[in-house]
């Protein structure tokens, strides 16, 4: 009996890695806010910029990261973006040769120097990541049979949870030992490694010459018949069904809280509690391990519920209502007295936003046809992340005006319950003919 080879779940590790960097370079700016602020005189405003620039860049590359992989293929579009981003996540480095106290006036405001260079390696930033995740699904695809792609794709996307871990402990040693620019430039210099393994390790999977015979029919033999045709799914007629609203209401209420953890969980610990970056960096890190198992969970939580006998729209509802009330209590905060208590209360509803999110994604295909599902998905993915630009803005506007966290909490607290409500109105009954149909 010929063995069927493994080469192909050494692609998914480039994959991992490449989910891993692309984390790490997102988050790190987070870790930072408190030294930059310091070193840079940034106002909470000014920070507020660089933050958001990510969010609305990352919005358009998700939007179109998926067509730039199709059109160019994963063999150079995935190695293209990992490279670009890497230049741009070193070019937040370069900002340090920018002289302190220089202003440009734009759009009727002064804006530090500092400020617009930070912005504008964040947007390139933003741009090329939006293809990561597209090119790897699209990589799945393309090396996996069908009956291995959902365990290839849980390995890769645990990229997210480890970069996520890892950047806020390594990220204050790097500063404290090196300073912050050379943290920009290592974790360029790692996409660049990225890249060289990439060339060297990757090809189809037809023509790859170390892909065995036996591992490659393999491939092959489980893969889906391609259809005749696509159809086309114009924009404007996704708005005619009501679950599209449900689900954009949705993205844009609660997707954007996420934003509050990703760039501003460690100012909000160093402010609270006065401790130094080195421990702000192990409570995140703390924080991402909670988070990390809400994903599970949640969808866990509806195929338990399913199991016992409920509808698919109990089941999803219940499931949705759980993640919802779990964050409630995230308005306790900053009233907490120890960090722990602070990081336990944060890391659920953290936990209970990625439950929320799958149930959320499953949601879309409960109600809409097979065609659209990627097109919708798509379109709330622009949605949640411009929304997470605008709660960016809006929170350093809060900060700059009232120096408090509360209002921000207590605004990310009622969120979810809001959007379930919204869904609730819109969907009554997921599975129901008529109830997520077109208006």
């Amino acid at each position: 009996m010929n063995k069927i080879g493994n080469y192909r779940w050494t692609i998914c590790v480039l994959l991992f890695f490449s989910v891993a960097l692309n984390y790490i370079d997102r988050n790190i700016i987070g870790i930072f806010k408190m030294p930059l602020s310091d070193e840079l005189g940034w106002r909470e405003t000014d920070y507020a910029h660089v933050a958001s620039a990510f969010q609305f860049a990352y919005a358009f590359g998700y939007l179109l990261g998926g067509k730039f992989m199709d059109w160019l293929g994963v063999k150079r579009g995935l190695p293209i973006a990992v490279t670009l981003w890497s230049i741009a996540s070193a070019a937040h480095g370069l900002c340090a040769y920018i002289p302190v106290g220089n202003s440009v006036m734009l759009f009727g405001s002064v804006m530090p120097m500092t400020v617009l260079g930070f912005v504008s390696a964040r947007v390139m930033l933003g741009l090329a990541e939006g293809g990561n995740f597209p090119g790897a699904i699209k990589t799945v695809a393309e090396w996996f049979p069908v009956k291995e792609r959902a365990l290839a794709t849980g390995i890769f996307n645990a990229g997210t949870n480890v970069g996520a871990i890892i950047c806020p402990i390594a990220a204050p040693f790097i500063y404290k030992h090196w300073g912050w620019q050379v943290a920009f430039y290592l974790t360029g210099a790692l996409g660049l490694l990225w890249v060289a393994a990439w060339w060297l390790i990757y090809d189809n999977p037809d023509t790859h010459h170390k892909l065995s015979p036996s591992e490659r029919e393999y491939i092959r033999a489980d893969q889906p018949v391609a259809q005749a045709g696509t159809t086309r799914v114009s924009w404007p007629s996704l708005f005619t069904y009501r679950a599209v609203w449900a689900y954009l209401i949705a993205g844009c209420l609660a997707a954007p809280v996420w934003t509050i953890y990703m760039f501003f969980l460690p100012d909000f610990l160093d402010k609270r509690f006065k401790i130094p970056l080195a421990q702000v960096g192990w409570w995140t890190a703390l924080f991402y391990f909670i988070a990390a198992f809400g994903g599970v969970g949640g969808g866990w939580l509806a195929a338990k519920l399913l199991k016992r006998g409920l509808s698919l729209n109990a089941a999803r509802k219940i499931s949705l209502l759980v993640c919802a009330l779990a964050v409630v209590p995230v308005f306790l905060a900053p009233y907490m007295p120890t960090v722990l208590l602070t990081v336990i209360i944060v890391g659920l509803a953290g936990s209970a936003h990625q439950g929320w999110s799958a149930n959320l994604f499953s949601f879309v295909s409960d109600t809409m046809p097979k065609h659209v599902v990627g097109a919708v998905v798509g379109l709330g993915g622009f949605i949640g992340y411009f929304s997470g630009g605008v709660l960016a803005e809006l929170i350093g506007w809060v900060l700059q005006t009232t120096g408090s966290y509360v209002p921000i909490f207590a605004g990310a607290s009622l969120m979810y319950l809001i959007s379930l409500t919204a869904l609730h109105l819109l969907v009554p009954q997921i599975g129901k003919a008529g109830t997520e149909g077109p208006k």
